[in-house]
């Protein structure tokens, strides 16, 4: 069985293909379904009887949107994924696969295989919204947004201290500027909605920026 790459929709994480995937694909029976559409069309795909996996990409849903919550014989075969974006960058060099309770190890390895064939580095983690970059960095994130807000330092000074302290190649409130402050409204505000916590709640300034792109 010769393995495939399907489009639902614009793709996030390969929004201009990839050669090196397609590659990496055909040395494997595996299905890779990219766009935003991918994980409602699980239900319709064919083709999958003897699959070693079917990988769906995700934005900020967790997989179980898709598969259930209970162990089903398509589940079982069926990872999520994302590669790593921030805001309106290039997509990064990390994917973050997604796999549930139930999911075979066989289907994880042989995902896993292929985007590392394909040059990416992975990481493998449990059906949670954010997965792992997201969960960890946001919150940072809005806590410098709220440090400046109140006035701590101005934004040269956080991030050169950040920077230097840390060794940062670019300072975070640099990074959000040149990414996009609207899609760290998006991100934070899923994850708020999702899990709560006033980590995660938009800080004033992306929420300003939501606010301004809206009404252009």
């Amino acid at each position: 069985m010769s393995s495939k790459i399907l489009f639902h929709g614009p793709s996030r994480s390969f929004p201009t293909g990839h050669a090196q995937l397609d590659a990496a694909v055909a040395a494997h029976a595996g299905l890779i379904v990219l766009g935003a559409e991918a994980g409602r069309s699980l239900s319709e795909l064919t083709e999958v009887e003897g699959r070693s996996f079917i990988a769906i990409e995700l934005g900020m849903e967790c997989l179980a949107e898709h598969t259930g919550l209970e162990a089903s014989k398509r589940g079982e075969r069926t990872v999520g994924f994302a590669r790593f974006r921030m805001g309106e960058a290039a997509p990064t060099n990390l994917i973050e696969i997604v796999r549930q309770p139930w999911t075979r190890s066989e289907s994880v390895a042989a995902a896993k295989s292929v985007f590392e064939a394909a040059g990416f580095v992975v990481a493998v983690c449990g059906d949670f919204p954010g997965r792992i970059v997201d969960r960890l960095i946001r919150p940072y994130l809005n806590a410098v947004l709220r440090r400046l807000d109140e006035q701590l330092a101005s934004a040269e000074d956080l991030d050169a201290t950040l920077c230097m302290g840390l060794g940062y190649p670019e300072g975070p409130i640099a990074l959000l500027n040149r990414t996009g402050l609207a899609h760290h409204f998006d991100v934070t505000e899923a994850l708020y909605q999702a899990l709560g916590g006033s980590d995660f709640l938009p800080a004033r300034r992306a929420r300003v920026a939501k606010s301004r792109a809206a009404s252009r």
